[in-house]
């Protein structure tokens, strides 16, 4: 595991405090505001071990007195504070729901220290569960819960743990923790120093994050196994079997550019489940998709999740469950696709050969990368502008290049782009990043995807084979354009482990060629 980037601390704590005044400004934050709003109370709920939870509960009009609303639970999201789903939980509760929404434990004002989902956090969700039952005229028949990321991954890790729990709507949250922020076997380093930098701000790291964020950044390789037990005792997908058993109705969603949570590890945990499900994706980073929601605007995503829980705890016959389950919104158009499995998004695969031999030098960013956390992909999301380089001129010293034929017709990309070459490095240890783009007439590529790779203990001047996933991704590249796949060694938003000097090799051996597979939707 290569270099600290202890800079990155400093950036991160900047961007959440821009966007925790941004939330203060739009009404988030200030709770003596939302106070007044009719059928709001605060209250405190001792979570696991007592430690109190600060709460906001709202019941449907004229409740009083009487019993079987259903229950929806709503844990926040990592850094945000207790009233951040007052809008949605107000409209859930003028549609007949009980709906408490509460502040993790470890940040603002309920007690206790961060865990990261560990299991004060899970047993929290069944004490705020127990709490409801007995104070508010909620049907312990019909209970769900929802969130955001970190309130996301609590929900479904609640579902395993917790058989009441019927309906979970999970929104840009994790499956695999580590495949996450150490997908690749690289360190995800923006998306865990804004994570880092966001639980300083708001909250109090236990000891054990704070030495878990230190070995992260310092490379530490002999604590990679630790890090990954860690990680794997805070994932849903550890539980999949136990979710499966207790069978809630599971509805995932994310956005295609998720720089926190990339969308590839839902994949895996959608296709593992076998109770009722829904996988939907769409444009955008990490939460956007669901943003503005919160303030109460037209939203996809919350008008889904309020379908999901009045089918799924209400009994509604609104046809969610008789609609296709996987729905993608691609990148590059408007409108929704639907699919009756993951599967099915992608109809054919056209291989783009990777032939010859070609040498790249290491610890230099050629100009290709995946771009910054949040403000690319919310780029591509608004005004479908994705980090951009100029294919020509990107140097071969540094970069190697390989390019399809010009297409007669529009590629529609859909699903998860898949990397198979062979490399041969002058050092044991290094770090090389794919990346797809659409190349225009004029070379000026679009970035389609990327994704690091990290090897470890590897012979120098011995070739070895790599298999890469890309991250999955809806894209249409437009008749006339170009495929190219890009490696280099060094990209912002990684932690690369490539040490002085270092060079690879990538060959395409005749008895194993090298190419990359790219998934395309049936035309």
């Amino acid at each position: 595991m290569g270099h600290p980037h202890k800079a990155l601390h400093t950036t991160a704590i900047g961007v959440v405090s821009a966007t925790l005044i941004a939330g203060t400004t739009l009404g988030l934050a200030p709770a003596a505001q939302a106070s007044t709003t009719a059928g709001v109370r605060f209250v405190d709920i001792a979570g696991d071990g007592g430690t109190i939870l600060k709460a906001n509960v709202i019941t449907p009009a004229g409740a009083a007195g009487t019993r079987g609303f259903p229950l929806i639970v709503l844990p926040t999201s990592w850094g945000l504070p207790q009233v951040e789903y007052l809008t949605q939980a107000q409209k859930l509760a003028n549609s007949g729901y009980v709906v408490v929404s509460y502040n993790v434990r470890g940040f603002w004002q309920s007690g206790g220290e961060i865990e990261v989902a560990g299991p004060p956090d899970v047993a929290d969700a069944s004490k705020v569960i127990d709490w409801a039952l007995a104070n508010t005229p909620a049907d312990a028949q019909k209970v769900g819960m929802a969130g955001m990321s970190y309130g996301a991954g609590i929900s479904l890790l609640a579902a395993a743990h917790d058989k009441r729990i019927k309906a979970v709507a999970a929104l840009s949250g994790w499956a695999d923790l580590i495949d996450s922020i150490y997908s690749g076997r690289t360190q995800h380093a923006q998306a865990a120093a804004l994570l880092d930098g966001a639980g300083t701000l708001t909250g109090r790291p236990s000891a054990e994050l704070q030495q878990v964020f230190k070995d992260f950044f310092s490379s530490n390789l002999s604590k990679e196994p630790d890090l990954i037990a860690w990680g794997k005792k805070r994932s849903p997908q550890t539980y999949v079997d136990q979710i499966n058993a207790n069978g809630a109705a599971i509805m995932l969603a994310n956005g295609w550019g998720d720089t926190i949570f990339p969308p590839n590890q839902y994949v895996k945990f959608y296709e593992e489940l076998t109770g009722p499900k829904r996988l939907e994706y769409r444009p955008g980073d990490h939460a956007t998709a669901e943003v503005t929601g919160l303030f109460g605007l037209p939203n996809d995503v919350w008008t889904d999740t309020g379908r999901w829980f009045d089918h799924y705890l209400r009994g509604e016959d609104n046809g969610i469950d008789r609609e296709q389950p996987v729905q993608l919104k691609s990148r590059s158009t408007g409108g929704y696709e639907g699919y009756p499995d993951w599967k099915s998004v992608a109809a054919t695969r056209k291989k783009i050969a990777l032939a010859g031999s070609t040498t790249i030098r290491a610890n230099v960013d050629s100009g290709a990368n995946g771009g910054v956390i949040f403000l690319s992909s919310i780029l591509d999301q608004i005004a479908q502008l994705p980090p951009m380089a100029s294919i020509p001129l990107l140097p071969r010293r540094w970069a190697a290049v390989w390019q399809s034929e010009k297409y007669a017709s529009a590629q529609q990309v859909r699903g998860t782009a898949k990397l198979h070459t062979t490399v041969t490095a002058t050092k044991e240890s290094g770090t090389l990043v794919a990346y797809l783009y659409d190349v225009g007439p004029l070379g000026l590529g679009k970035l389609v995807s990327n994704a690091p790779y990290t090897f470890h203990g590897q012979t120098p001047g011995k070739p070895f084979g790599v298999d890469l996933e890309l991250f999955s991704t809806a894209y249409d590249v437009p008749a006339g354009h170009r495929l190219a796949l890009v490696v280099d060694t060094v990209d912002p938003l990684y932690i690369e482990h490539n040490p002085s000097g270092a060079q690879l090799t990538f060959s395409s051996p005749e008895h194993d060629p090298s190419y990359v597979s790219v998934p395309l939707r049936k035309q």
